[in-house]
């Protein structure tokens, strides 16, 4: 587990830049946090980190956005789902089968449906108005070999 500090929202998507760098087909990041945490800015920086020239805002309203850049990245918010057979309506396993990253806000509250195999990032306001706690934790196989490479990338914000 890693816990970092961010202290305005383009250190958030800095921060998020950095992890996207360790990207790779496949890997869905889950990102946690009430409302306002910053969850859409980490996508953000995520994107822009994968080289997505397009502006990214938050799927909200219509679920799923995917953007095109080193690797394809599918943006999901599950916030408005009431079930978990609406996420498999969504066609998560499809999703995520495509070979691109995933990320999914909100993801928490539906990781019981998700393969346990992801990044987790949890962002908690701070002591600032633009602060962000942000705790970063792997689930499953496929993060831990780049965890080295994972706090070398989020060490300018490690408390």
């Amino acid at each position: 587990m890693i816990k970092a500090t961010t202290t305005s929202v383009d250190d958030t998507r800095a921060l998020a830049a950095g992890v996207s760098a360790l990207a790779a087909p496949g890997d869905l990041v889950i990102l946690a946090g009430d409302l306002g945490a910053g969850k859409t800015a980490f996508a953000q920086g995520f994107a822009h980190g994968l080289g997505v020239d397009e502006p990214v805002t938050s799927p909200a309203f219509i679920l799923v956005r995917t953007y095109e850049g080193r690797l394809p990245m599918v943006h999901l918010d599950v916030y408005r789902l009431d079930t978990m057979q609406e996420l498999v309506d969504l066609g998560i396993a499809e999703l995520l089968d495509e070979g691109a990253v995933t990320l999914i806000e909100w993801g928490d509250a539906v990781a019981p449906g998700l393969p346990a195999d992801f990044l987790e990032v949890r962002l908690e306001p701070g002591g600032g108005p633009d602060d962000r706690e942000l705790t970063i934790r792997s689930v499953g196989p496929a993060w831990p070999p780049r965890e080295r490479a994972l706090r070398e990338a989020v060490a300018p914000w490690v408390v």
